[in-house]
């Protein structure tokens, strides 16, 4: 794998079937719905050959404006991930997550946990909101919103 095709994240790569995969909690689904949602994304990935695995991480990631999430982990692909979290807001009517975005130029701080991450909000697969997240013993808080 070349340097250009590394997605750089906080957390450690898995290898399934001698392939490097992706692996972190940067997603989030709409609370109430995040069972139904992650079975439906599992089952899709498997039929149409698509290496991803989401599971619940535990907690809660609270908004005032966009209700409460279940942030959930992921194995595998992060276009397929990514594709597939947009994708299960569209098909399920739901809200989710996307987080993983840093400013530009902030990649060194980052990796040590001391910027500002964002990240958008879907509901039925169009974006109406973003949060500014930052972490706290290991779990997103949010540190702001903004309606779209």
């Amino acid at each position: 794998m070349s340097l250009m095709n590394k997605i750089v994240d906080k957390s450690p790569r898995r290898f399934i079937d001698e392939q490097a995969l992706a692996t972190t909690d940067n997603f989030a689904i709409e609370h109430g719905k995040a069972q139904r949602a992650i079975e439906w994304l599992n089952s899709y990935a498997t039929k149409n050959n698509k290496k991803l695995e989401i599971k619940l991480e535990g907690y809660l990631l609270s908004t005032t404006r966009f209700g409460n999430f279940e942030v959930v982990s992921w194995r595998g692909d992060w276009s397929t991930a990514r594709d597939l979290i947009i994708r299960a807001s569209k098909k399920l009517n739901i809200k989710v997550v996307e987080g993983g975005y840093h400013v530009k130029g902030q990649l060194l701080s980052s990796l040590f946990g001391i910027s500002r991450e964002f990240a958008k909000v879907y509901s039925g697969g169009s974006i109406i909101g973003n949060l500014e997240l930052s972490t706290r013993s290991g779990r997103w808080i949010v540190k702001g919103e903004k309606s779209v």
